[in-house]
């Protein structure tokens, strides 16, 4: 006979999964590339301060880091990363963290620097273009508080030889692409005030015999168009991702002219935040194979260029990313709502998956891992938004009969982002001790089309809010949540949420905005003008940004709040943060606050990680008077007494 539970009110059970468990053998997958049959892989560990290593398999299987100890692979440009290496017949061209150089290296041999020391350069996107022995890339410099980017060709040989800029005058770039006949490249640009999942272009250009480039043509792209990933097939027809039809499908540039390829009400493709997105290639066989999001799930598909004949690949995954292909061997990365995050490989020819690796290698038992359920929801302006709730669950305990969980809700940090139905040792930290947590897909994220994401579009801090607060109380009025104890969780729309609405208990905000204006001084150049999207111009709608700034309003804040903030975040200030828990404090209001030194805006350190963790449930259980059945680590809290 099995145990019986143990009834016990909700979150006062005992969880298998402690602090340092979330972080314990734990790394982030980043990209994935193939060097002829060599797979590789970056990964960032947090047991090394969330250094990104490069990972080798060759063909016996064997598993090695492939640079020096010391070498921390990333770029900076906009401050996302991604791109930050490319191979070429085991030579790795790659950036390096420490000084944002451009390195090569080959076999055995140390890594040599291909650009010179100069903190005001940065690269990503590196293209290995054999034809003229040399290095294409994306180079920001910086200087008298701006950036510039161009396209510019690195020689493939020692660091004092001239680099040459082959294109310029975009506010941005990004994915310079070869043909296979080395004779084209196509790129992606814009300019501000746009971010390029709104407006961005695709262009095409020539090399000339002196090896510059042609004067570029547009291919596609426009004000209310947005174009991303670029990629040529072996017979040299330029194959790319735009959202005109209102959602993110492939077309195919041929002949001077552009056929869509798919024409899904779903979404290929991702926000381009970061260089190196990936999200099909091409087989032997010149068919495409592709993955797509409906409804927040992944799809995998292989699609024929000329009849545009689709068909579905059985898979065990959610989700899937960065698909690289070689031969009919498809590596990717790719989720699941079971088990961490796994560099998988998918064999055609066998319809066979192999995983290489994950990012946790400690397994939770199967009885207690709670899966996400897709919750759709009416909001405000009478349509529906989304998002996945996760019940509590823990095999050991059950909860009094008609109790219902005090509910954490998820805020994505971004706007331009989403929540996904993949496992998370951080949602199942909690659903095990009893709490449900929600994460809201609110108006602006991805995976909708695009009408759904520009519902955010003049409305950030309030669209965003009202849905988070409309899922509050859809899932409190089916039972699924107690409308008294909902939490909140996020950056700047969880703190707005609790500073313009009524419905939550407390909340614990990450890297928070608390003041829109001053903000605008301190953004990387990238997301400059992102606020000209989110809330409107400045110089046409000052009291927007008055009227959504919670630190204007920090006296009708009634619930307590703790924040976390990483010195090092080059996204938000601390200040944001600082200023806000100063006049909260003020004010008497409850209010728990910890800063980390070397920490950005997302958080790497394993101690870090798991101070966060005990902190907040250190703080919630007070503002929800919950007994715990553990000892955490105590948090100060101003004005709370002992």
């Amino acid at each position: 006979m099995g145990n019986v539970p143990t009834v016990a009110p909700f979150g006062t059970w005992r969880s298998p999964i402690s602090a340092h468990f979330i972080t314990e053998s734990a790394v982030a997958l980043k990209d994935v590339a193939w060097d002829g049959p060599h797979l590789f892989w970056v990964e960032s560990r947090p047991h090394q301060q969330g250094r990104h290593a490069l990972i080798e398999t060759d063909l016996a299987g064997h598993v090695t880091e492939r640079l020096p100890g010391h070498i921390d692979i990333r770029s900076r440009i906009h401050e996302c990363g991604g791109g930050a290496f490319a191979l070429h017949n085991q030579t790795v061209y790659f950036c390096n963290d420490a000084d944002q150089r451009v390195y090569r290296q080959t076999g055995p041999n140390p890594p040599e620097p291909l650009t010179p020391l100069d903190q005001n350069q940065r690269y990503a996107d590196l293209v290995v273009d054999t034809f003229r022995q040399r290095l294409l890339a994306v180079r920001e410099t910086s200087g008298h508080g701006t950036r510039h980017q161009v396209i510019s060709a690195i020689p493939d040989s020692r660091v004092n030889a001239a680099e040459e800029v082959l294109l310029s005058g975009h506010d941005f770039y990004m994915a310079p692409r070869l043909s296979p006949d080395g004779r084209y490249l196509a790129f992606m640009a814009w300019d501000l005030p746009a971010m390029p999942w709104d407006s961005s272009h695709l262009f095409i250009a020539e090399f000339q015999p002196d090896s510059t480039l042609s004067t570029p043509i547009e291919v596609a792209g426009g004000l209310k168009e947005s174009v991303s990933q670029p990629q040529w097939s072996a017979d040299g027809q330029l194959c790319f991702i735009s959202d005109q039809s209102g959602w993110g499908n492939l077309y195919r540039w041929h002949d001077g002219q552009v056929h869509p390829v798919t024409a899904l009400h779903a979404d290929f493709g991702e926000a381009s935040w970061a260089f190196g997105l990936s999200s099909y290639g091409f087989l032997d066989s010149g068919d495409i194979i592709a993955t797509y999001s409906l409804n927040g799930y992944a799809r995998l598909v292989t699609i024929n260029l000329i009849s545009r004949e689709m068909v579905h690949i059985r898979h065990p995954f959610t989700t899937i990313s960065q698909i690289k292909v070689q031969g009919n061997q498809v590596a990717m990365l790719a989720g699941s709502d079971r088990l961490p995050k796994a560099v998988a490989v998918y064999h055609l020819d066998q319809h066979k998956y192999a995983i290489y690796t994950r990012e946790h290698q400690s397994m939770v038992d199967d009885e207690n891992i709670a899966l996400p359920e897709p919750v759709e929801f009416p909001n405000e302006e009478g349509t529906l938004s989304h998002g996945f709730y996760y019940a509590p669950k823990n095999r050991d305990y059950t909860a009094p009969e008609g109790e219902k969980p005090p509910t954490i809700m998820v805020a994505h940090n971004r706007p331009t982002d989403q929540c996904k139905p993949e496992f998370s040792l951080n949602t199942q930290y909690w659903t095990t001790r009893g709490f449900a947590v929600m994460e809201v897909n609110y108006g602006g994220s991805l995976g909708y089309g695009r009408a759904y994401r520009q519902r955010l579009a003049g409305q950030w801090g309030v669209v965003d809010v009202n849905d988070l607060s409309s899922a509050g109380t859809f899932l409190a009025r089916y039972g699924k949540a107690d409308l008294k104890r909902l939490m909140v969780r996020g950056g700047y729309t969880a703190l707005a949420a609790l500073a313009f609405r009524k419905v939550f208990r407390s909340g614990s905000v990450y890297g928070g905005i608390s003041d829109l204006k001053s903000i605008l001084a301190t953004l990387p150049q990238m997301q400059a003008r992102y606020l000209e999207t989110l809330v409107g111009s400045f110089t046409q709608y000052p009291d927007r940004y008055h009227d959504r700034s919670p630190l204007n309003y920090a006296d009708r804040i009634n619930t307590p709040i703790l924040f976390f903030h990483g010195l090092d975040d080059r996204m938000v200030n601390p200040s944001q943060t600082q200023v806000l828990v100063d006049r909260l404090t003020e004010l008497g209001l409850g209010v728990g606050h910890l800063m980390f030194a070397d920490e950005g805006q997302h958080f790497s350190d394993p101690e870090t990680i798991a101070r966060c963790h005990e902190a907040e449930l250190f703080f919630f259980a007070r503002v929800l008077g919950i007994r715990l059945p553990e000892h955490v680590k105590t948090l100060t809290v101003k004005n709370w007494s002992e």
